[in-house]
C-alpha cells in the first residue's frame, strides 16, 4: 500500500497525576520519599503520520546507486545538542584497518564471547559518503536468525555468526522514493529494535533540515513487513511540533521502547531558539503492523508543566524482554534520572518514574502519569571535564586535554536501554548511568526497579568501578530470564588501556548490588581517538537473544592503531558485536 496522509493535530486534556508516595528500597539503606511536586496538567496532541508507504525490499533498495545527501547535524544551540554530529570530507580512497582478531583477557568466570565479529566502522562512511562522522552511536538488536546493526550514518544485516548479509549500506536507502524527502537524508541518531512479539525489525532516524529554521523535523520509523529485515518495510514519518519562535522543535537524542499494542517514542525537543522539553509519544503498533494510517499521541513536557528535574535529559521507555507479556492494560514504565548536584534544580539523587497508560481504537486515548521518585543511594554525574565540557576521559600518549574522551554523564538521564521483564511474581526494570568515582574515574551506576501491584521501588543499585585506575562508561544492561543481568561499557585510561569494549555480570542469587561475575573483554582497543570533539558514544546496547531468552548481544565502538592513523582527522572509529553467556544459559 502506497500513499501520503498529511498531519492533524488536536489536542485533549489528560490528568497528570498528583502527589505519589513511593518507596524506594535500596540495598545499602532503604529509604521512603514523596515526591510532591507543583504540576500542570500536559496536553495529549493526535498527530497522524505525515506520510505512510510500503518499501520495495530492502535487499533491492540497498543495490540503488543514486546519490544521498549527507545532511546538515549542526543545531544552532551548540553542545547542549546531543544530535550535532562532527562531518569531517574525506578527499580520495582511504584504506580500512584490516579485521582484527579479538584479543580476550578474562579476569575471572565470566564466560568469553561465543560470537565475536567487525561491525561498521567509519571507514565504511568513507567508502559510502565521501565523509567521516563522530559519534558513532552503535546500536543493534538480534533476531532469531539475523542481527542489525546501525550507527552514524549507515546500517548493515548479520546472521548470526557474523556474515554480512546487507550492507554497510546507507540508512537513507531504506527510504528510497519515501514521501517525505528528509527521512532519505543522511541524518542520524539510529535507533533499531527487534519487535519479538510481533516477529517484527523497527528501524530508525530522525531528520535533521529543520534546522534552516523553517523546514520541519520528522520522526522517521519503519516497521518490516515480515521477520525478514532485508525485506519490504511499512514506512511512516512524524512531525514534530511548531516552536512559538519559528521552526520546529529538533527531536535531539530519539529513543524506542516495544511494548504490547505501543511503541513508544521519547525525544528531547529543542526549539530554534531557548524552547527546551521532553516528548513522550505513543505510536499505535496494531496499525504499523498492517501498514495502515497511524496515530502518535505526543505529551511535551516542559518547565511550565513540570519541574525540569523531573525530566532532566532525557527520558527511557521501557523496552520488552522475554514472551511474558505485562498484564492487560498495565501502563508503560518511563524513567529519569535526577543528581542534586547538577542541573535542573534536583534536591536529592532519584530516579523519576512516569506512566503512559494508552487505549487505541476510533476514538484513542492516553494519560501520562508523574507514578513515582524513588530516592537512591547517592552519585555524581558531573565529571571534572574541560577545558571544553565533553575533554573528560584521558587516553594513553594524549597530553592534549581537547583530545579527551566525552563521559556524557552530566547529561541528566539513564543510558540506552530501560529493559522490561515480567517474572510473574514481579515486574522489573534495568537501567543504566555514567557516574563520576573517586579518583576521580569514569564508573557505571546501575539499577534494578521493581513493579509490584502498579508499585514501583529501587529493588537494588550498584556501581561498577572495580577501583584499578580503568574508566568504565557508556554502558548497556539488561537482564536473561532467570533473572540474571549482563553490564557491556567502554574502557580506557591514560596509560595502558586504550578505548576498548568490556562486560560484566552478576546472577539472580548474588548479593545484590553487586555484578560478582568478573570482567570479560570483547575486544582490546590498540589505537586513540586524536578528534578535537571528544565525542564518544552516545549509546550502546545489550540486547538478549529471544531464541534462548538468555544469550546476550552487545555492540559498542572501539579503536585500533591502524584506524587511528588512516583517519585524517583521527577519527577512524571502528564497532565490535559480541555474544556471551552467563551460568546456568
Amino acid at each position: 500500500m502506497r500513499g501520503a496522509e498529511f498531519h492533524r493535530r488536536r489536542r485533549s486534556r489528560v490528568l497528570l497525576g498528583g502527589v505519589i508516595v513511593a518507596v524506594a528500597l535500596v540495598f545499602v539503606a532503604p529509604v521512603t520519599t514523596q515526591a510532591a511536586q507543583d504540576q500542570e496538567t500536559p496536553e495529549a496532541t493526535h498527530i497522524e503520520a505525515v506520510a505512510f508507504d510500503t518499501s520495495a525490499p530492502l535487499r533491492s533498495l540497498v543495490a540503488d546507486t543514486a546519490p544521498l545527501q549527507v545532511a546538515s547535524r549542526q543545531h544552532p544551540r551548540g553542545a547542549a545538542v546531543d544530535g550535532n554530529l562532527d562531518v569531517t570530507s574525506v578527499s580520495g580512497a582511504i584504506e580500512a584497518p584490516a579485521a582484527v582478531s579479538p584479543l580476550i583477557a578474562e579476569t575471572a568466570a565470566i564466560g568469553s564471547p561465543i560470537v565475536n565479529f567487525e561491525g561498521i566502522s567509519n571507514f565504511d562512511n568513507a567508502a559510502l559518503f565521501g565523509v567521516m562522522v563522530n559519534p558513532p552511536d552503535p546500536v543493534g538488536d538480534v533476531g532469531p536468525n539475523h542481527y542489525v546493526e546501525m550507527v552514524n550514518l549507515s546500517f548493515a544485516v548479520y546472521d548470526k555468526t557474523g556474515n554480512v548479509l546487507l550492507g554497510p549500506a546507507p540508512i537513507g536507502r531504506l527510504w528510497t522514493k519515501f514521501p517525505v524527502p528528509d527521512c532519505r537524508d543522511l541524518s542520524g541518531d539510529p535507533i533499531v529494535l527487534y519487535d519479538q512479539l510481533a516477529d517484527r525489525w523497527i528501524l530508525t532516524q530522525f531528520t535533521t533540515r529543520g534546522f534552516d529554521g523553517v523546514s520541519p523535523f520528522y520522526n522517521c520509523v519503519a516497521i518490516s513487513k515480515t521477520g525478514d529485515p532485508t525485506g519490504q518495510y511499512y514506512r511512516y514519518a512524524f512531525i514534530t511540533q511548531p516552536d512559538p519562535d519559528g521552526g520546529y522543535y529538533f527531536p535531539d537524542y530519539p529513543k524506542y521502547g516495544v511494548w504490547t499494542d505501543t511503541y513508544t517514542l521519547t525525544t528531547r525537543d529543542f526549539g530554534t531558539v531557548d524552547g527546551y522539553g521532553i516528548s513522550v509519544y505513543a505510536l499505535d503498533k496494531e496499525a504499523m503492523l498492517v501498514g495502515a494510517p497511524a496515530t502518535a499521541i505526543q505529551f511535551f513536557l516542559d518547565s511550565d508543566v513540570v519541574p525540569l528535574n523531573l525530566i532532566g535529559d532525557g527520558l527511557l521507555p521501557a523496552d520488552i524482554d522475554g514472551s511474558t507479556l505485562p498484564d492487560a492494560g498495565s501502563a508503560i514504565p518511563i524513567v529519569g534520572t535526577q543528581d542534586n548536584g547538577a542541573a535542573y534544580g534536583a534536591t536529592i539523587d532519584a530516579l523519576n518514574i512516569w506512566d503512559l497508560s494508552v487505549t487505541w481504537g476510533a476514538a484513542p486515548t492516553a494519560s501520562l502519569d508523574f507514578a513515582a521518585q524513588l530516592r537512591v543511594r547517592r552519585f555524581d554525574s558531573i565529571y571534572p571535564c574541560g577545558p571544553a565540557s565533553r575533554d573528560c576521559l584521558e587516553q594513553p600518549g594524549i597530553t592534549d586535554p581537547g583530545q579527551y574522551l566525552d563521559i556524557l554523564s552530566y547529561r541528566q538521564r539513564p543510558i540506552w536501554r530501560l529493559a522490561y521483564r515480567n517474572f510473574g511474581t514481579h515486574e522489573a526494570l534495568v537501567t543504566n548511568q555514567s557516574v563520576q568515582t573517586p579518583g576521580p574515574i569514569a564508573g557505571t551506576r546501575w539499577y534494578e526497579i521493581r513493579r509490584n501491584d502498579g508499585a514501583y521501588s529501587v529493588y537494588q543499585l550498584g556501581t561498577y568501578a572495580p577501583g584499578d585506575g580503568v574508566h568504565r562508561w557508556m554502558g548497556s544492561i539488561a537482564m536473561d530470564k532467570f533473572g540474571n543481568m549482563a553490564l557491556g561499557y567502554s574502557v580506557v585510561n591514560g596509560t595502558d588501556v586504550f578505548p576498548g569494549i568490556r562486560y560484566t555480570g552478576r546472577l539472580a542469587t548474588d548479593p545484590l548490588g553487586q555484578m560478582t561475575q568478573g570482567e570479560g573483554t570483547v575486544i582490546d582497543g590498540t589505537g586513540v581517538q586524536t578528534t578535537f570533539n571528544s565525542r564518544w558514544g552516545d549509546y550502546t546496547s545489550m540486547n538478549v537473544d529471544p531464541v534462548d531468552d538468555c544469550t546476550f548481544w552487545y555492540v559498542n565502538e572501539y579503536y585500533t592503531l591502524e584506524g587511528q592513523l588512516a583517519a585524517p582527522n583521527g577519527n577512524g572509529w571502528q564497532t565490535r558485536i559480541a555474544s556471551f553467556q552467563l551460568p546456568g544459559c
